[in-house]
């Protein structure tokens, strides 16, 4: 069952007879945590809206991932949305993080409706602004700080798009997201840890309460 309110929150300015088309079209998917939602070299048959949870948008190199944005709640997939005007094949990984539930719009109506509503664009130019946004942050992120900044950037934004303080993450997880080792991270986390910017326990790493979870 499409989620009428979702669509009205994110589709409502697009008018009634655009949400007509949507509702005819658009099917909902519960993702479970760690499933595979598009995959490199997959031809997309849909574009995906989150409504709940969150996904990791990235690309494999020898084995590491190189993430380039979540999506979280309102998000589109712009990667997969980008594709459907060349050759409709995937060139990145989507995986859901946590239990999600996705809007999927198939491709073939999203063509015809740039062509009959073109105010969609405006829609998706406001998801390319974003996107581009979290990709030159991952740039930056990845040229200009050192690795200890990188790591607690990284737990800061598993804090945020979880919620969860502490957050449950392994230390080979943080590396294969930070294309290093985990012997590396490792080293990173102890540091860190001494320093006081975060606490090691059972339950996960935890930003000390007096701690902005901001990602610089």
């Amino acid at each position: 069952m499409v989620n009428n309110q979702f669509i009205l929150n994110k589709f409502g300015s697009l008018g009634s007879d655009f949400l007509i088309e949507l509702q005819k079209h658009a099917i909902t998917s519960e993702i479970k945590a760690k499933t595979e939602i598009v995959r490199e070299g997959q031809k997309n048959k849909f574009v995906p809206f989150l409504i709940k949870g969150s996904v990791k948008v990235y690309s494999l190199n020898d084995g590491r991932e190189l993430i380039y944005y979540y999506m979280r709640p309102n998000d589109s997939c712009l990667m997969t949305f980008s594709s459907i005007f060349s050759d409709y094949t995937s060139r990145i990984y989507a995986v859901a993080e946590e239990d999600s539930e996705v809007l999927l719009i198939p491709v073939s109506a999203i063509h015809e409706w740039l062509i009959k509503f073109p105010q969609i664009n405006r829609l998706f130019y406001g998801e390319y602004e974003k996107r581009f946004v979290d990709v030159m942050n991952m740039v930056n992120d990845a040229v200009f700080h050192k690795l200890d900044k990188r790591v607690l950037n990284y737990i800061k934004q598993q804090i945020s798009i979880t919620g969860n303080n502490p957050v449950k993450l392994t230390h080979k997880e943080i590396a294969n997201n930070l294309g290093t080792s985990r012997e590396v991270v490792s080293r990173v986390l102890k540091k860190v840890e001494n320093e006081g910017e975060i606490i090691q326990t059972k339950e996960g790493i935890k930003i000390p309460v007096n701690e902005n979870v901001r990602i610089d």
